[in-house]
């Protein structure tokens, strides 16, 4: 019975996972990152305070830190960092109540679109006075507003940012995020917050859902499914931000370039909101509901690992200490600047 429900889950999730995910070349990685999930999982629960996703996103920086990886397993560990995250939210989906996800959704907006203004202002003025070009702040600057990684990923080919200059950014924003796993849970407790307090500023402060969902799920269950939704909901401004971009560049190119908002569009958080739809109706029994959302909350582990294992300090370092420094500006801005709001 428990194997059913998982094809059955897999089946439901896999327009988001896509068939890609399962092809052959992904396979050596995307099973490292489930062995190593295992025991990630099982001290998670031992210790509590740390948690398995915490614990996953170590496991694979160790790793990566003094193996060196097969490249036969580097393609899966990558896609499994990716697809597996988003495919876990969307299982989330079927522990909310969709009632929930609007109010929390809307009682954090104040505080998201305070942080997307910082994160744009901030970086157009910083990184000016840096000297950084056009792209680097954008990129850096739209990373941290929003989702990291991704919205960096949906807004390179808007403004044609070249192959390093991607690569910088997402490694800059990769690298708070990871500070930030650490650093937000030991502040919420030195300032005593309350479950649904640190899961607003988790999910509105840190840049991306795959440290959102660690920094969240280690303070607690309950500020884990808060952060999870306060992050969905942020994530949703890539379709405004992407779409005035494409404006601008259309107006500098003038090559009548067409712009997609098909391939923009986070369509895992479609898949949480009708996973959540479904669940607050009751079509699916309160068990298997249950079991799907355990199942979502160990591929957040395998995710992380997966994210762990994809870590390069050294290529960080090559890129140079300006961008470094803008990034550092822009998630401490975002920080404070939430904390100061929601408090």
């Amino acid at each position: 019975m428990i194997l059913l429900y998982i094809l059955i889950a897999l089946l439901v999730t896999l327009p988001i996972t896509g068939l890609a995910y399962y092809k052959p070349k992904n396979l050596h990685g995307a099973l490292l990152c489930f062995l190593l999930a295992v025991p990630a999982w099982f001290l998670g629960r031992w210790l509590p305070i740390a948690g398995g996703p915490v614990i996953g996103i170590m496991l694979g920086m160790l790793i990566a830190a003094f193996w060196r990886m097969p490249e036969t397993c580097k393609p899966g560990t990558k896609e499994t960092g990716k697809r597996i995250l988003q495919t876990a939210i969307v299982l989330f989906g079927f522990q909310m109540n969709l009632a929930h996800v609007l109010t929390i959704g809307s009682q954090a907006m104040l505080v998201l679109l305070a942080v997307v203004a910082t994160a744009l202002i901030l970086a157009y003025f910083i990184g000016t006075s840096f000297g950084l070009t056009s792209n680097e702040k954008t990129l850096i600057g739209v990373g941290t507003a929003i989702c990291g990684g991704s919205a960096i990923a949906a807004t390179a080919p808007i403004i044609k940012a070249d192959d390093k200059q991607v690569a910088t950014a997402i490694s800059i924003i990769f690298l708070f995020n990871v500070i930030a796993v650490f650093v937000f849970p030991a502040t919420g407790h030195l300032l005593g917050m309350d479950d649904t307090t640190f899961g607003i500023w988790a999910g509105a402060a840190i840049n991306d859902t795959s440290s959102v969902v660690a920094a969240g799920f280690s303070y607690s269950e309950p500020a884990g499914n808060t952060a999870t939704i306060v992050k969905l909901t942020r994530t949703l401004m890539i379709i405004p931000i992407t779409l005035a971009l494409a404006v601008r560049q259309s107006k500098i190119a003038q090559d009548g370039s067409k712009f997609s908002l098909g391939k923009i569009f986070p369509w895992f958080v479609a898949g949480f909101l009708a996973a959540s739809v479904i669940n607050t109706t009751g079509i699916v029994p309160e068990h298997i509901a249950s079991f799907w959302g355990q199942m979502g909350r160990f591929l957040i582990v395998v995710a992380m690992v997966g994210i762990g294992l994809g870590v390069n300090f050294k290529e960080l370092i090559k890129h140079g200490k300006k961008p470094v420094l803008l990034g550092f500006c822009l998630s401490l801005s975002v920080a404070i600047v939430s904390l100061i709001i929601i408090l």
